[in-house]
């Protein structure tokens, strides 16, 4: 039996967005694994929420490939949409942290979703920067903090692939990402001070300033294993980043809700992972209680996510034509 309108108008109206949903749970599932280790919590916890991210993620990809085959249309606007263009890349990332979750678990099976994860990420990169590089359409006030995707999720590569045994490809990962992280942020602080304010829809988007110094840090220490000067500026300036949003908090909860609202799942999630790294490196007395408020903030967010993702599709107040 063929789909209905409705169904059919919201398959046409899928957003690529919704991947960072699968991005947002890897990384809580990362993070109770890590909490495992460093903090002594129920690994059970983890696998529980590796299983519901990997359904959610077969789930997405099923629907955004229906999307594909049923509206091509509606796929080569979003491709074409200088703000939805660096959503495409939270697939490949997906990918990456599904291979990088399981790699203590499945490691062949991890192994192969991170490798092919690698591989579509940096074609996707090379594709995306092309596109900004000879664009005939992009103004400064489309960049915002979701372009930090596309270039900068390369540094999330080395986490797994060190694991993997991929040291020089590690490198040539990380190195892409530390370079575009500096090159995207001045860009970006250039637009949020001195152009119009970003929207309502986009202001979710800011967190993910924290999410490349984060990361940053803990595929550095996988790759160099020593906390050294370069080590220490990236946990500090994440430390930063997170205090400075976290005291916008009111102007934050002011806000309706929007699927961008994900973009607090994954930079909280490689905060809390990275401050639970530099405990075991720094050993510093306070390090461990703010890693436990940070694990704890974190599920908090995330489980709240989650729970109004799930109000606004039965409200079908997501999947539907932009206003």
């Amino acid at each position: 039996m063929p789909p209905s309108e409705p169904e059919q108008s919201r398959l046409e109206h899928f957003p690529v967005a919704f991947f960072a949903m699968t991005m947002g749970l890897s990384g809580l599932t990362l993070v109770w694994q890590k909490a495992a280790e460093v903090l002594g919590t129920s690994i059970f916890i983890a696998h529980g929420l590796l299983v519901l991210t990997g359904v959610v993620f077969i789930g997405l990809a099923a629907a955004y490939i229906g999307k594909a085959l049923r509206h091509q249309d509606a796929l080569r606007a979003e491709f074409n949409h200088p703000v939805k263009l660096s959503f495409f890349p939270t697939i490949s990332i997906s990918l990456v942290l599904l291979g990088t979750a399981l790699r203590h678990i499945a490691p062949e099976l991890g192994h192969m979703l991170w490798g092919l994860g690698a591989v579509a990420h940096l074609l996707l990169t090379l594709v995306i920067i092309n596109r900004w590089i000879h664009h005939p359409q992009f103004e400064i006030n489309h960049i915002n903090p979701a372009w930090f995707i596309p270039a900068v999720g390369n540094i999330l590569v080395p986490i797994a692939g060190s694991h993997y045994g991929y040291i020089a490809a590690s490198w040539f990962f990380f190195s892409i990402g530390v370079v575009f992280w500096v090159v995207l942020l001045t860009i970006v602080f250039y637009r949020i001070i001195f152009h119009d304010p970003l929207p309502q829809r986009l202001l979710p988007t800011l967190f993910i300033l924290v999410a490349p110094p984060a990361a940053g840090f803990i595929a550095y220490m996988a790759l160099n294993g020593e906390l050294d000067t370069f080590g220490r500026i990236q946990i500090n300036i994440a430390l930063f980043f997170t205090l400075l949003l976290l005291i916008q908090f009111k102007r934050f909860a002011a806000l309706p809700f929007f699927l961008s609202f994900w973009a607090y799942s994954f930079p909280l999630a490689a905060m809390t992972i990275a401050m639970m790294v530099y405990h075991q490196l720094a050993a510093a007395a306070w390090t461990a209680p703010l890693s436990l408020l940070l694990l704890t903030l974190t599920t908090l967010v995330i489980s709240w996510l989650l729970l109004l993702t799930l109000r606004a599709a039965k409200a079908g107040e997501i999947c539907r034509p932009e206003g």
